[in-house]
């Protein structure tokens, strides 16, 4: 993620941008770095959630996973994501560095296998576990990895937004472009429309109850992801965030997936 060297100056240099509507890429971007510059410095966190599925008859399954994420100066988020239930799935870790532009680097640990499987740089756009989360959608969001486009304000749910567009700068995304409502007080997103490679709307993921943490940094406490087109569903309802835990590098390296407890 990427930091500024001085907040002050970050504001000085974006409020221009914010209160007069320049070119519509000029605004979007600012939207996305004071984004991003509000929520850096948590330095590392861990989560607990449980992961709703459900097909297009409404049938669930329930799973319960563990993240770990590092923060990581002047590049992207490390996380390392654990499965505790149900037995089938057991002790599955999967492990994601997070870059700006060059490939994003992700591992699988199967225990039935007990072996450590590297995702492919052009295989982001598959599921994940069965989701309806592909493994780009679980990255951490860094700026340099779209390009963007101010749309619009609109009011969505009685909350004021902004509307952007953003479009992948990296290679093997699943997606031509991102639709994304960002809360102009949280400057977190409420709703993102995702369109595929035939530029038809694939899914769309909402996010709600929202709480802040140490002040400063806001949270989703539920993601819901509805698939259009296969008409299924996957929620992710989060609890128990924990910030400054102590994690380090050590945490995250490929030996953690079979650590991982």
């Amino acid at each position: 993620m990427q930091k500024p060297h001085s907040k002050l100056l970050w504001l000085v240099l974006l409020l221009p941008l914010l209160a007069v509507a320049g070119p519509a890429e000029d605004k979007g971007l600012a939207i996305a770095q004071e984004a991003d510059r509000r929520d850096s410095g948590w330095g590392d966190q861990t989560a607990k959630l449980k992961m709703i599925l459900r097909n297009r008859h409404g049938q669930e399954s329930i799973r319960l996973l563990r993240t770990k994420t590092l923060e990581v100066e002047g590049d992207g988020d490390k996380s390392l994501t654990i499965f505790d239930s149900p037995r089938d799935v057991k002790g599955t870790a999967f492990l994601s560095y997070t870059h700006a532009l060059k490939p994003d680097e992700q591992w699988l640990y199967l225990p039935a296998l007990k072996r450590v499987k590297r995702i492919s740089s052009s295989n982001k756009s598959g599921p994940f576990m069965g989701s309806e989360f592909a493994y780009e959608d679980l990255t951490s969001q860094e700026v340099e990895k779209y390009r963007y486009k101010y749309l619009r304000d609109e009011v969505l749910d009685g909350r004021d937004t902004f509307v952007v567009e953003r479009y992948p700068a990296y290679k093997y995304s699943g997606y031509t472009r991102l639709v994304t409502w960002v809360d102009k007080e949280m400057y977190q997103p409420l709703k993102i429309e995702f369109y595929d490679r035939k530029k038809s709307l694939l899914k769309t993921l909402t996010f709600a109850d929202y709480r802040q943490y140490q002040g400063k940094y806001w949270r989703a406490g539920r993601m819901s992801m509805v698939n259009h087109q296969t008409h299924k569903s996957t929620d992710l309802i989060w609890s128990d965030y924990r910030f400054g835990t102590g994690l380090t590098e050590r945490d995250f390296d490929r030996n953690s997936l079979k650590r991982a407890r």
